[in-house]
């Protein structure tokens, strides 16, 4: 079995190949030809174990996600919060071939899904990205914006404080301008592309931060109690979600909206897929708003994953065990 490490991940694969990965998953979720459960919890005394498989038909390998969600970890034994891992196997056989580094993976194909999106849904001509956030999300998802659009200048919104992180992606993309802004109003009016990369439990994207024309990826919360883009922005805008079933399982940015009676149910009907797949249109003029609100879906990991193992196989990289 190979283990292949997140620097192996990232020599493996570029995010243009991550983001044709989810366009591939989420085509496969919405024609019906692939197979992702919601997701099983198990309770313990500290924390939350989460694992979710999937299959995508006709793909050469399956995968099952574990991840495990502890907030005492950081205090108690120096651990990130979240932890997770991607066992994936041969489905000829069901023969375990590969483990991956599951935290990576999910940044870098969560990224890679707003870059889909972003693909899909925002003005051609978007220039400049507002970001609030600036965790290891926030990176995938600035790369992920800047592989679709021609981007020319990032501002990026941290309550931490976002200074270092802008530095290290000035060095990285010389070519785009990178901005630490002392407030979310700096960084989000007058943006073409806005992203909420945090674990907010209220909105970062207001009402006043929207104006017309913006696409908006929402991909921080993941909880009903969760809301990152305020009610009124959401019933502005166009929604496409990442999967219905998942959205009103999980989506607080919705769900909360739909139960305050501002939001009606049939709003939420188009996923990213139906859009890829050309079975539904996006955005219909330039002056529309769009919002694409993912909670993450399984089909992520595999459709990554395979690519992942695959060109990990032809390359030889990673750690081979026997197993």
């Amino acid at each position: 079995m190979r283990i292949l490490t997140a620097a192996d991940i990232r020599a493996t694969i570029t995010m243009r190949e991550v983001i044709d990965a989810m366009r591939e998953a989420f085509i496969a979720l919405s024609t019906g030809k692939a197979q992702a459960p919601l997701r099983n919890a198990l309770q313990a005394e500290h924390g939350v174990a989460l694992f979710m498989p999937s299959y995508l038909e006709g793909a050469a390998y399956g995968a099952v996600k574990m991840v495990s969600v502890y907030g005492e970890n950081p205090q108690r034994f120096g651990l990130p919060t979240i932890l997770a891992s991607v066992l994936v196997y041969d489905a000829a056989n069901g023969k375990p071939v590969a483990l991956l580094d599951g935290t990576f993976l999910t940044t870098l194909r969560t990224g890679a899904a707003s870059g889909l999106a972003t693909e899909l849904l925002a003005r051609p001509d978007s220039a400049i990205l507002g970001v609030i956030g600036a965790g290891g999300q926030a990176r995938m998802q600035i790369e992920a914006v800047c592989a679709v659009r021609p981007i020319r200048e990032v501002r990026i919104y941290s309550r931490s404080g976002a200074a270092s992180f802008a530095q290290s992606l000035a060095a990285e993309f010389p070519e785009i301008e990178f901005r630490a802004t002392p407030t979310a109003d700096d960084a989000l009016i007058g943006a073409d592309v806005l992203v909420a990369a945090t674990t907010s439990s209220t909105p970062v994207i207001l009402a006043h931060h929207v104006r017309p024309g913006v696409h908006i990826n929402g991909i921080g919360s993941y909880t009903l109690q969760m809301q990152e883009v305020a009610a009124e922005v959401v019933i502005r805008a166009m929604i496409v979600v990442d999967s219905r079933i998942s959205a009103q399982a999980e989506a607080g940015d919705l769900m909360i909206p739909l139960q305050q009676g501002m939001l009606l149910e049939s709003r939420m009907q188009t996923e990213i897929g139906e859009i890829a797949a050309g079975l539904k249109t996006g955005r219909q003029t330039d002056q529309e708003i769009t919002f694409f609100k993912s909670v993450g879906t399984a089909v992520q990991d595999a459709a990554a994953a395979a690519r992942i193992v695959a060109a990990a196989e032809r390359l030889n990289l990673g750690t081979v065990v026997e197993f």
